[in-house]
């Protein structure tokens, strides 16, 4: 192990500001935030963003950081808050599949937002983007995977990802960097039992992270120092929520190689990626054999540790229960031909078709898929169907993953499916080709409430 993590993942952000941008790096950093602002959109219409906007409007203050929630714009750390929840709403956020942590939501909502404040351009926000995937990446690597078991590694992880970013985009160098990551550690949280139970609070995660870790950047700016112990020290942050004090030499090979955000997940599906690999075995073998929703009388679902402690929800009722539940994403999917924001409206929940067939899936928990977590996310899948046929199919990977990644057309296509009813078509176009091609940071946009528009133009 290095003698301290901190500083040698402070010092390679900090060269984020001046080092030769390799034009992959770009590329992939481009795809994130076009992703990012897929998922945004539409959670900018949903509470508990839409709740938290009009709480907080009398703090909101002045500022030059777009709240894509309400229009406003204000401080960096409130933009960054509400953005941040916002984006994670839908659970259409992107994964670092190694770490088991959605980077976007906590990293990009108050990079953007320092950017924005300082006046900056497309290339100042990506590097700090790149900046702050690469360390928060790097510690979601240390820690997992025995930090996922109590743990939202969204909520914690990100706490890191928002502070080297916002610090980045603030102008800090190596050294307050470092006190920045030393100052978020003390700040990250966010227990599972929030997304075990129904609430607003999973969203709310980035949106704590991507607050505090801006608070943790706009105090080093200034001078705030942090414990640079903070990662690997006997009572650091490693060592209070995983098995040990880290696996610096594994989070860190490769660094200056290999960069985290070039090897993203993109989801293909707007619930839990837990699911994804069942999702993607069942779509498969629908295409193969031509059976339809009528033809199954039971799926069973062989998956990793979490797919069955998570996702095991035969009973899911709302929401937020819906989006974590292997029965009723599968079902949604053999009822309405995908898993997509529709599938979680309340006549879609509420569907007798749906319903029906929730019973007929089951999950449990295979031991050889369990030890392939968290680098591989698979899934086993029987099928038995009403004329005597039983299918299987062996998923060893999720569409979207690295290596089955989404061309840039789907990207593309994932946006305006995702953005165009919350911006409608024509702005939908215009702010991806900005995003794709521009040097200039995006701006405010229309929301589209009931066909009406909301916020200010652009």
């Amino acid at each position: 192990m290095p003698d301290n993590p901190l500083l040698v993942l402070a010092g390679h952000a900090a060269s984020w500001a001046t080092r030769p941008m390799p034009a992959d790096v770009e590329h992939h950093a481009r795809r994130a935030l076009i992703d990012w602002f897929a998922a945004l959109l539409p959670g900018c219409l949903r509470p508990p963003g839409t709740l938290l906007a009009a709480a907080m409007a009398a703090e909101r203050g002045p500022g030059r950081a777009i709240c894509y929630v309400d229009g406003s714009t204000g401080p960096i750390r409130h933009a960054a808050l509400l953005n941040a929840t916002a984006s994670h709403t839908v659970e259409f956020d992107d994964i670092y599949r190694d770490a088991g942590y959605h980077p976007g939501c906590p990293t990009i909502a108050p990079a953007l937002a320092a950017v924005q404040s300082r006046g900056g351009s497309m290339e100042d926000l990506l590097r700090a983007v790149v900046a702050g995937y690469e360390v928060s990446c790097r510690i979601g690597v240390a820690i997992q995977p025995s930090h996922y078991r109590y743990w939202h590694t969204t909520g914690t992880v990100g706490t890191f990802g928002a502070a080297v970013a916002t610090a980045l985009a603030l102008g800090c160098d190596a050294g307050r960097i470092a006190h920045a990551i030393g100052t978020a550690a003390t700040f990250a949280g966010g227990i599972q039992q929030a997304f075990l139970s129904d609430s607003m609070s999973k969203p709310l995660h980035p949106g704590h992270a991507a607050d505090a870790g801006a608070l943790a950047a706009i105090g080093a700016a200034a001078g705030v120092t942090g414990a640079l112990d903070a990662l690997h020290g006997p009572k650091g942050y490693a060592a209070a929520t995983s098995e040990d004090t880290g696996k610096w030499d594994k989070a860190l090979a490769g660094l200056d190689e290999h960069f985290a955000i070039t090897a993203m997940t993109f989801k293909n599906h707007g619930c839990c990626g837990h699911i994804f690999a069942a999702l993607d075995a069942v779509r498969d073998l629908q295409a193969e054999h031509g059976f339809t929703a009528a033809d199954v009388v039971r799926i069973h679902v062989a998956g990793y540790g979490p797919t069955k402690t998570l996702c095991d929800r035969p009973e899911a009722a709302t929401e937020a229960d819906c989006r974590f539940s292997v029965q009723y994403a599968t079902a949604a999917l053999l009822v309405l031909g995908g898993v997509r924001i529709a599938a979680f409206e309340p006549e879609s929940m509420r569907n007798p078709a749906i319903r029906a067939i929730m019973p007929k899936v089951s999950v449990s928990l295979d031991e050889e898929l369990a030890r392939g977590y968290p680098a591989v996310r698979a899934a086993k899948v029987s099928i038995a169907l009403r004329d005597g046929r039983t299918l299987f199919r062996h998923q060893p990977t999720r569409k979207g993953d690295p290596d089955a990644p989404l061309s840039d057309a789907e990207v593309s296509d994932k946006f305006r499916e995702l953005a165009g009813p919350v911006i409608g078509a024509a702005g939908a176009e215009a702010m991806l080709e900005r995003l794709w091609k521009g040097d200039a940071l995006p701006g405010a946009v229309r929301l589209l409430v009931n066909g009406r528009n909301r916020a200010a133009a652009e």
